[in-house]
């Protein structure tokens, strides 16, 4: 399995407060950024596979809309986010 307990927790220890933080904005952020990336690699092999690229689609609308509510609450953490994972170029 490409995303397993250890893979999360790393994810979590580097952009959440903590390892066991699954809350935290930009731990679901990164998280969501990782299964995206993951998602669009299989989709260039697989371009026919409609059902991951309905996943794709609502993944990609989850972490826009935390992006969306971490811009509104504090601008400081949405700009440190945004860079730290490379979504805007």
């Amino acid at each position: 399995m490409y995303l397993s307990k250890e893979v999360k927790e790393k994810i979590f220890e580097k952009h959440g407060k903590s390892k066991s933080d699954t809350g935290s904005a930009e731990g679901q952020i990164a998280l969501f950024s990782h299964r995206i990336n993951h998602l669009s690699e299989h989709l260039k092999n697989n371009r026919k596979d409609f059902n991951t690229e309905r996943s794709l689609v609502k993944l990609v609308g989850k972490r826009r809309s935390l992006l969306d509510y971490l811009k509104t609450k504090d601008i400081t953490r949405y700009r440190a986010i945004v860079k730290e994972l490379g979504l805007r170029k």
